[in-house]
């Protein structure tokens, strides 16, 4: 066994990743404070198809060297917008037919283990303030919360290590599941 050269990856290009077909799948980031946990989604969302990152309230955005810090360049190469009212893209996005998914701790959320998609289906997933978790004016707008099942002392994951599980969990149920 030995490790492989980045050569031996076979990666997309930039412009490979333009051009090939994303998920159906765009991330809210919900008053994120962290520039690095910002930059730490681009990455993730770069290396599962993420079709687009909306930088909402006063989420940072590119250009900023610590996001460029943990993105590694992701925050070129992934599409992203900043509105900076979560309410109003919400509502854009759900006329667009997408399913508006919570990341949160909530009454009624659904364990992770418990969730399916429809892979035909279209999905925006929120992911709130590291402190206050998503914003409560758009709580009545979202279509399912999941909950990530945690068995330790601690309420809570880091936004970025939360967004990497979800959007594995999207990618392997929708697209290595077949």
């Amino acid at each position: 066994m030995r490790k492989l050269r980045v050569e031996e990856l076979n990666r997309l290009d930039a412009g490979g990743y333009e051009n090939v077909k994303k998920n159906n799948l765009v991330v809210l980031l919900d008053n994120i404070r962290s520039l690095n946990n910002i930059g730490s989604v681009f990455r993730t969302a770069d290396a599962f198809l993420v079709d687009k990152i909306l930088l909402c309230g006063i989420t940072g955005c590119p250009p900023h060297r610590d996001i460029h810090k943990t993105a590694l360049g992701a925050e070129n190469i992934v599409k992203w917008e900043h509105h900076s009212n979560i309410l109003a893209i919400v509502r854009q996005l759900k006329s667009e037919g997408y399913k508006i998914i919570a990341v949160e701790q909530m009454e009624g959320s659904i364990m992770l283990n418990d969730f399916s998609y429809d892979k035909d289906s279209f999905y925006a997933f929120i992911f709130g303030n590291e402190v206050e978790g998503i914003s409560d004016e758009i709580v009545g707008e979202i279509d399912a919360c999941i909950e990530i099942p945690q068995f330790g002392t601690k309420h809570s994951l880091n936004i970025s290590v939360t967004a990497g599980i979800m959007l594995w969990d999207y990618f392997d149920k929708t697209n290595l599941r077949k």
